[in-house]
């Protein structure tokens, strides 16, 4: 992407990747899972839609209640690091 992207706020500063899994069978993460107040739940999510090994959608549950409080393009301003 060459837009400027959406930097959305989490629960906290850190990021605990708690999954990052393929699941179209490229060898490459398509799904991120993680964890950035470090409570051990998941409140960021992140997905490759398209395959080309960067974050197209960002959601983010600030509330840790298993809705999504914000969906955005891109990684919203927290690349994974796997």
């Amino acid at each position: 992407m060459s837009d400027p992207q959406e930097i959305v706020q989490t629960r906290g500063d850190d990021r605990v990747d708690l999954l990052a899994t393929d699941t179209n069978g490229d060898g490459k993460p398509d799904v991120w899972v993680s964890d950035t107040d470090g409570d051990g739940k998941a409140d960021l999510f992140q997905f490759d839609t398209d395959g080309d090994g960067k974050v197209d959608i960002t959601m983010v549950d600030l509330d840790e209640d298993g809705t999504p409080d914000l969906i955005v393009d891109g990684d919203g301003g927290h690349p994974p690091t796997v």
